[in-house]
């Protein structure tokens, strides 16, 4: 027979002895479920890909708060400054950008995956709102 560890003090009687292995026992099973999830690697891979979607959603969250702020700003800045004619150039111009973006969702929707998908509506308005501001400033220095 083994002998106990150090700091636990022999059994007395039986059932103190049955009380040590009962004890026993559920520091094992409790070791035994820790090593099983450790080896559980779905288990981790799902719980790391939530993850990393999560961050990914608030990160797209936190951009496209940023992106619409600057385009705005950039948008006030240019109102003032940017002449009567260039404005109603501007004007067919962004007609044009919101034909070209109705196409891309439409190229989008039929070709992205579904989690991409999901965010398609900001990512389409920032960029649309960026390709704006780019041809604002481009035409500006014209």
């Amino acid at each position: 027979m083994t002998q106990p560890p150090h700091d636990e003090p022999i059994a007395a009687d039986t059932d103190d002895l049955r009380e040590q292995v009962e004890q026993t026992r559920h520091e094992l099973g409790e070791t035994v479920q820790a090593l099983a999830d450790k080896a559980d690697v779905k288990a981790r891979a799902q719980e790391k890909a939530a993850a990393l979607k999560e961050q990914t959603t608030a990160k797209t969250a936190e951009l496209t708060g940023q992106a619409k702020a600057k385009v705005s700003e950039a948008s006030e800045v240019l109102q003032d400054k940017v002449p009567d004619a260039v404005k109603d150039k501007t004007a067919v111009a962004v007609e044009q950008l919101r034909t070209k973006a109705s196409q891309a969702e439409q190229v989008w929707q039929d070709n992205a995956p579904e989690p991409v998908r999901n965010n398609r509506t900001a990512l389409i308005a920032a960029g649309a709102a960026l390709l704006a501001v780019y041809v604002l400033l481009r035409r500006k220095k014209k």
